[in-house]
Formats: structure tokens, sequence, C-alpha cells
């Protein structure tokens, strides 16, 4: 089963049993007449309606079925009950069954076909929805909403073992809107969300996997643009039409404990974060995301490491933002990587330090680049893949800025920020062809002397690398400070190359 079939299977799935139950009326007829509207986006054949009744303004739906099938999986889920009930003050109530299964049933490009029983549960869950035919409006509750793996097999080998994951007191709040496209602004929290996984190898090896997790505080929002009449097999052709998406979650205390036993090593340890979000952004020109965690802690023995491990993060984040499509003008695009205060224990620090001639300072890695960049080809356009795959360069790049860098560890600190432009129409003499760059870069370097003359010390660097590192920095970088330096490296519009005001190329 490939990823890409699976994610198409989990995009049909989700759309049908999340954005159909996001269009209602004041009556239960009207409600459902509405969800019926977006069956044949998923294709002929693949929703099917075991029976239909009404009765004193109630409407019930038996056997809700929806089937995706290709040549690589199999997935089917079939709703048992679907009940609309008019509530007699221009609203109307919809209640499903508790629970429906799910079969996913594969071919394995590397073994055995095989599958696996889901059942989806939505304890207690019901939705009040009220507004009219151009803007709908429900509000959702749930005790508890989660998935737990039934059966697993592999060929004719039944895999035992357990997986279940519960969202628990959830509520939540739709807003959809009709136009030329469907809009969808939805909204929920959950008090929990817990999971276990424990699987033990049917070989009888002894190797096995067993994870629990507990997530505080979980909150969720999207915005989502849907086209009407667009075709959920094929979700590139998705965007073309118009589709979009954006959104995010957080989340608050998070534990995890794990033992896993494999290849003769068991690893056993547990982590924790305080709390953390993600914010995303896709559709036919962008793709961003931003996540950031704060106060991960992990600890574990094992692995094939002698001794026990400790680390601890203060923020753990990542951005990306690049454009999708192809365009005339240069388009935003981000990058940055956040690892603030990592720390390990001095049992570890112990292996490498045992004089403790270092300072044991938490280290930290950061930047954040952003700058201008134009496509050559459409990402989400299939037809365009083949050229994308063949292209010698998928875009060129504008501008690039470099807003902030720090490194900082073993009591030094790099700090670092600067700017260039590129002209794509002029290759460079001095860079090996690249793009023409201007532009300049400022470099910081705080107690780097203190650093190299501890590692000397310590054994790590011979004292002749060290020599030809301090010639290096004599060269390209201004005394300022007690062990301070700082260079600028500039390149202006002629291509000249000048450190410090001292042209050098």
């Amino acid at each position: 089963m490939t990823i890409k079939s699976a994610a198409k299977g989990t995009v049909c799935l989700a759309a049908l049993f999340a954005g159909s139950v996001a269009t209602a009326d004041v009556t239960a007829d009207d409600v459902w007449a509405d969800w019926q509207k977006n069956f044949g986006m998923y294709g002929e054949g693949a929703v099917s309606i075991g029976n239909e009744t009404e009765a004193g303004g109630t409407l019930t739906v038996s056997d809700l079925a929806f089937v995706f099938d290709n040549s690589e999986v199999k997935i089917t889920a079939t709703i048992p009950s679907i009940i609309f009930t008019e509530l007699g003050n221009g609203t109307v109530s919809v209640t499903m069954s508790d629970g429906y299964p799910v079969d996913i049933a594969f071919d394995s490009e590397f073994g055995e076909p095989g599958s696996i029983k889901l059942m989806v549960n939505q304890n207690n869950l019901s939705m009040i929805v009220s507004g009219d035919p151009s803007q709908m409006n429900y509000a959702m509750l749930a005790s508890r909403y989660g998935i737990d793996v039934v059966e697993i097999m592999e060929g004719d080998t039944k895999i035992d073992g357990t997986f279940g994951m519960n969202l628990n007191n959830v509520k939540g709040n739709y807003v959809t809107r009709d136009g030329n496209l469907r809009t969808i602004d939805y909204s929920a929290n959950a008090d929990s969300v817990d999971f276990v996984v424990d699987f033990v190898d049917p070989s009888g090896s002894g190797e096995k996997i067993n994870m629990t997790g507990d997530i505080q505080s979980l909150s969720m929002d999207a915005k989502i643009a849907m086209p009407i009449g667009a075709k959920m097999l094929d979700p590139e052709d998705l965007f073309a039409a118009g589709f979009a998406v954006s959104g995010g979650y957080g989340f608050g205390a998070t534990k995890y404990n794990f033992d896993i036993l494999a290849d003769g090593d068991q690893l056993t340890g547990q982590a924790a974060a305080g709390s953390g979000s993600l914010e995303f952004e896709m559709n036919n020109e962008t793709l961003a995301y931003n996540g950031l965690t704060k106060d991960v802690a992990v600890s574990f023995t094992g692995g094939g490491i002698p001794l026990p491990v400790e680390v601890s993060m203060a923020q753990y984040g990542f951005n990306l933002a690049m454009p999708t499509s192809k365009t005339d003008e240069p388009a935003d695009f981000a990058f940055g990587l956040n690892l603030t205060d990592l720390q390990v224990s001095d049992l570890i620090w112990s292996i490498f330090d045992p004089r403790s001639v270092l300072p044991h300072d938490p280290a930290t890695v950061a930047f954040n680049l952003s700058g201008k960049a134009k496509l050559y080809f459409d990402l989400f356009d299939p037809e365009q893949a083949e050229m994308l795959e063949n292209a010698d360069v998928p875009g060129e790049i504008n501008a690039l800025t470099l807003d902030d860098l720090k490194v900082a560890f073993g009591g030094a600190l790099l700090t670092s920020e600067g700017a260039f432009t590129f002209d794509n129409d002029t290759p460079s003499a001095v860079f090996d062809g690249m793009p023409q760059p201007e532009g300049q870069v400022t470099v910081n370097l705080n107690g780097a002397n203190g650093l190299m003359d501890k590692l000397v010390q310590m054994g790590l660097v011979p004292e002749q690398d060290i020599m030809g590192a301090r010639m290096m920095m004599g060269m390209f970088a201004r005394t300022v400070g007690d062990d301070e330096l700082t260079s600028t490296l500039e390149v202006n519009g002629e291509g000249h190359v000048i450190v410090n005001g001292q042209r050098i190329q």
C-alpha cells in the first residue's frame, strides 16, 4: 500500500463523514438531501444507502456505506444508523450509531496482502443544526470519539495486539456556507486524548512494542474551501479546482511511555512536553507549516546505549512556507528551525567531558530564513510531474534573508543576520556560475577562543588544528572586545567580495 493510495482513501473517508455532516437545513428532509448532493464527488458507486424511513418529522437512514477501491487498497466504511429529527423550533438534531466499522484491505509491494479491521467509536454523539440553506450552523458533542483496531492480518497470520486512540469530552462547532465554493469553518476541543499501542511479533521471536500516551487540552480549528462537484478520488485535481485548507491545533501537557524489544535490544523510557501547537495552510498557491513544542523531556534506557539517557529542550520548533504554483512574480518562502536550550544529563556529559572542562550550559541551534522565489511548475498538477522530475532545477531564488541565526555551545555564542538578492540572468564569475548575488551578512562570535582552548585541554582537537582556526579568524574577523569577534561579508553590484571593508575578490 503506497502513501499516495492511503492518503487518497483518508481524504475520501474524512470528507464523507466529516464534511457531509457540515451541511444541514431546518428540516430533516433538507438535511438528508443536502448530504446526498455531496455523494457524487466520490465517484459512481462509491456510496450506497441501505434504507430510508420517515415518520413524524424523523428521518432514519440505515447502512450508509462508502467504498474506496483501487489496485492497491480497498477501504469500506458503513454507518449502521443516522437519525435526523426535527425539533420543532427550526433546528434539526442529528444522531448516529455509537460506532461503525472500517475495513482496509491492501496488497503489499514487499510481502503478502493484508487487512486491517477498525472500529470508529463516537459515543453519545449528537449535533444540533440551525441556519438556512445559504449558511448552516451546527454544534456537536460527544463523550468519546476514537478508533480501535479490531484485527490485523498479514497473509493468513493474525497479529495479536491492541491499538486505540480516543478523544474525550469533545465539543465542536461548524459553520458552512455555499457559493462558488463550499466553505467550512470548524473548531473543536477535547478535554484529553489517550492512546495505547501493544503488539507482539506473531512469529514467537518475543519482539514487541508497547506505548501509552496522554494529551491534555486539545484544541483544533480549520477553514476549508471545497469545490462544488469536484471529485475526491484524485486529490491532485482538487487544488486546481480551488480546494484550500488552513488551520491548526494546540495541546497542553503530554506524556508518553514506551517499551520496545526489537533485534535483541530493549528500549524503555518516557517522554513529556509542557505544551505545543501547529499551524498549517495548503492551497494551489501556498504550502505552509509552523510548529512549536515547549518543555520537552525524554529519558530512556537500552537501545544499544549502555547508560541511561536524559535529554530536555526548552523549545523545539520549525516553520516552512513555499509557493506551490508557477508564478510570474517572485513569491514568499521561509524556513526555520528552533532547538533552544538543549540539555543532556551529567552522566552523558561524563562520557565526553569527565573532568568538566566545558561549561555544561544548555546548547541552542536556531535560525530563520525568508526570501522570494519563482517556481517553474505547478506542484499539484499531475501533468507537470514528469517535467518536474526531469528538470535541472524546479525554480529560481530571487532574494534570501537570514533573519536570525543563533548557535550556543560550550560557552561560545555565534549570531548572524544578512540579506542577498540574486540576478538569475547574470551568472557569477566568482561563485561558479550561480546567479549573481548582491548583499551582505554580519557574523558575531563570542567565546570562540575560550572554547578552542578547552577542546585542546580535553584532547578532542590537536593544537595545530586550533592554530589554523585562529589564523583564519584573524584574517576574516575584527576583535571588538574580550574574546569577541565580528565580521561583515559583502558582495556588491559589480560582483566584488568585500570582507570588513577590504576587497578580497
